[in-house]
């Protein structure tokens, strides 16, 4: 049996998820960084992942991000969204998962992460729900139990909140349906 063939095997646990870890570099961003002259990194995200975590905490479900990497552009953004979970600088990811879960008091099984590289795959493995940005590295495409449609940095974020609501039986109107009848649009949600 493969590799592909376990991960396949798996039930589809994405109903029961509470929290949402995602990888930064290569997740959330492209991949890019910028150097500024004082030699400061500077981190290009996209908004639509703004979106995605407001979307996630109306229907209950946490959001974090999991990096091997400090920054101070992501410590900025990650507290802009309103993240729950700010856990940076990791490079034995599955010890800071395991963390976490007890940190926040639910076990891994409750738990989706999206990764992009290999460092990334042990934690897959241990999660209830693996997903992978569509120019994730071969071996992690491997691993993981749904492959976005969308590259790192360009929304990836905003498609898995919407997989794991269709999931729980939600429709895409009744998933944005706060944010479009009380006449506010994305009133209270940061971008």
């Amino acid at each position: 049996m493969t590799s592909r063939d376990r991960v396949m095997a798996r039930p589809d646990r994405r109903d029961r998820v509470e929290l949402v870890l995602f990888d930064v570099d290569g997740v959330l961003t492209d991949g890019t960084l910028l150097i500024g002259p004082e030699g400061e990194a500077l981190k290009p995200f996209n908004v639509r992942d703004g979106v995605a975590v407001g979307l996630l905490r109306h229907h209950g479900i946490k959001s974090g991000v999991l990096s091997a990497k400090s920054s101070r552009p992501l410590i900025t953004r990650a507290t802009q969204l309103g993240m729950d979970v700010i856990k940076i600088g990791f490079s034995h990811k599955l010890e800071a998962i395991r963390q976490i879960a007890e940190e926040q008091g639910i076990v891994a099984d409750r738990i989706a992460f999206a990764g992009d590289d290999i460092i990334d795959i042990p934690v897959m493995r241990e999660v209830a729900a693996a997903y992978a940005p569509a120019d994730a590295h071969p071996l992690v495409l491997a691993a993981a139990d749904h492959v976005m449609k969308t590259n790192g940095g360009r929304g990836v974020a905003r498609e898995i909140a919407e997989d794991l609501l269709l999931a729980r039986g939600l429709d895409l109107a009744d998933m944005y349906a706060h944010m479009l009848d009380d006449g506010h649009g994305l009133h209270g949600i940061v971008q």
